[in-house]
């Protein structure tokens, strides 16, 4: 099945493409598309592999959803579109940076920036109804993004991957430890976040300090 996306994601997810799995799964999306508003646009569902070429990968972040709000998602995880206001979770990730790094509260959510830098911002269902938390999971996406966890795993050293919660720790059930730097945390969600089980966890300057230890360039933040 010909997928649009980064080639060198092409060549390392090519048969992934052609599993039932992955053509049932096309099918409901295009339908869904066509009967239904969904997020994000459809030239962004790949969004984050377009944003983090393969070669450049060296960070991982996991998400759960795309935004379902109208002109949120653009295919990256706990992104938003330029000139959209940063959700709570988001808006928590900008302050724990501002306190790790002592980098300023950025003017947009837009976190293409990063994306660019080498980060994979994943969800684990690319897909979803407007206005429906949720209505694109077990659809085939979750077996999807799997595939991309351990491919990355596999293929790649000294990545860091950063498991917010409990749904992304089990996500990243499958990953090689001892090749790569796991780093786990409470989810910045507010609910989450308010229980202190987000802030103070200082991924961001953890996560450039294995990057420059491993003779990696640090992210800027």
């Amino acid at each position: 099945m010909n997928v649009n996306i980064e080639p060198g994601w092409k060549t390392q997810l090519h048969e992934e493409f052609e599993k039932p799995y992955f053509t049932n799964l096309a099918d409901f999306v295009k339908t869904e598309y066509k009967n239904t508003t969904c997020f994000p646009k459809g030239p962004e569902i790949f969004a984050a592999f377009d944003h983090c070429r393969f070669d450049d990968l060296k960070v991982v972040i996991i998400g759960q959803d795309p935004y379902h709000g109208v002109g949120q998602a653009n295919g990256l995880c706990f992104s938003v579109n330029d000139g959209i206001d940063s959700p709570p979770s988001l808006i928590n990730i900008f302050k724990e940076i501002e306190t790790d790094l002592g980098i300023p509260f950025p003017s947009s959510g837009n976190l293409q920036r990063w994306a660019k830098q080498g980060v994979l911002l994943l969800n684990a269902t690319l897909t979803v109804r407007a206005h429906q938390a949720g209505s694109h999971q077990n659809k085939g996406w979750e077996q999807f993004t799997d595939a991309v966890i351990k491919t990355v795993s596999d293929q790649k050293e000294n990545v860091v991957f950063l498991l917010w919660g409990g749904y992304a720790k089990k996500k990243g059930a499958k990953i090689d430890t001892k090749k790569h730097c796991v780093l786990t945390s409470g989810h910045p969600s507010p609910l989450s976040a308010n229980r202190g089980y987000w802030f103070g966890n200082k991924h961001f300057s953890k996560t450039n300090s294995y990057l420059k230890k491993t003779q990696q360039t640090a992210i800027d933040w």
